[in-house]
């Protein structure tokens, strides 16, 4: 879960927000967590009440889910190989291991010792050697994580991390918290992790923009309601190695090595926040193709794919509520 605040701060720029909120007075809370900016912003006379919990909330996950702090839950289990964990833990791992079913292993949050090889948890980047790699992937698999109520085991030399699903999680915990406040009208922005609450206060839908991976610009707006929305791009943290490439922080569970998918960005559309973090990253590591089959195959959530070649894909259910603000193509699949 440890990024470089320099890359904490690129992801809270990832999609910018785009409203018009005339109608009614915002209650915003700003706040530093799970290394990134973030930012919630809810409406209504329960707005800075709701707000304020939200804070509350993700930080409690925070000491739950660091892999950095020694008193969290995965540091307990990374450290001991087992420990007694929160109920929030448990869900988190169970919902994760679902998803590294449902995706094939394309998302695998026992990646973490390989990721820290490449220096992408410290920032001391460098090419790992492949037999370096080799070793540390006998240890990448989620599988081997074992849950008994809450006790959460894992073999020696398996570590947990949970960066590519806590800020969903942590978005869809925050979500419920603004509903039993009565809170129909908010933004919460966990980092470039987007949940929509409602529609504006003037009843149109939230205008979110999607960060061109090629410039400092929006590539796209997308209109949503009700949806969360988050992005994984290769842009966000990367380095230039020695050999004059580049390389960048989204790990292909099977090779140990940054995805060569041949994309830059996945956004995914959906109704989760967890679901929509896991896919971003595990769609990415499928690449085009695989991700559309996965799309077809699934359902419930919609993508913008942004190719190395300049292409944008998205698929048929928000072709009418994507804006393309470039001179990319855009294909509807």
């Amino acid at each position: 879960m440890k990024k470089l605040i320099s890359a904490a701060l690129t992801a809270a720029l990832l999609v910018t927000l785009l409203c018009s909120c005339e109608d009614a007075s915002p209650h915003n809370t700003d706040f530093f967590a799970m290394d990134t900016y973030m930012q919630i912003t809810a409406y209504g006379k329960n707005g800075d009440k709701a707000a304020n919990a939200c804070k509350v909330e993700v930080q409690r996950l925070e000491k739950l889910f660091s892999v950095t702090d020694e008193n969290s839950d995965i540091s307990k289990i990374n450290s001991n190989g087992t420990a007694a964990v929160n109920t929030d833990t448990v869900d988190i791992i169970s919902c994760a291991k679902e998803m590294g079913d449902k995706t094939g292993g394309a998302l695998d949050i026992t990646v973490y010792p390989v990721l820290r090889e490449w220096g992408f948890t410290t920032g001391e980047y460098r090419i790992p050697p492949q037999e370096t790699i080799n070793s540390l992937l006998a240890s990448v698999d989620y599988s081997k994580i074992e849950i008994d109520g809450n006790n959460v085991s894992v073999p020696q030399g398996v570590m947990l991390d949970l960066g590519a699903v806590a800020k969903g999680y942590a978005s869809d915990k925050a979500a419920e918290i603004m509903r039993e406040n009565d809170v129909t009208s908010a933004l919460i922005n966990l980092g470039g992790n987007i949940t929509a609450i409602g529609s504006n206060p003037d009843k149109s839908p939230w205008r979110i923009g999607v960060r061109d991976p090629f410039s400092a610009d929006n590539i796209g707006v997308i209109n949503v309601t009700d949806k969360s929305v988050v992005t994984s791009g290769s842009y966000e943290r990367c380095f230039t190695g020695e050999d004059g490439r580049t390389y960048h922080h989204i790990i292909d569970p099977e090779s140990g090595c940054p995805a060569e998918s041949g994309l830059v960005s996945v956004t995914v559309v959906g109704d989760s926040g967890l679901m929509c973090d896991a896919l971003s990253t595990a769609l990415f590591v499928m690449g085009e193709e695989k991700a559309l089959e996965y799309h077809a195959e699934n359902g419930g959530f919609d993508i913008i794919i942004i190719t190395n070649d300049k292409r944008i894909v998205i698929t048929e259910g928000i072709a009418d509520c994507f804006t393309n603000l470039s001179d990319l193509p855009v294909e509807v699949r």
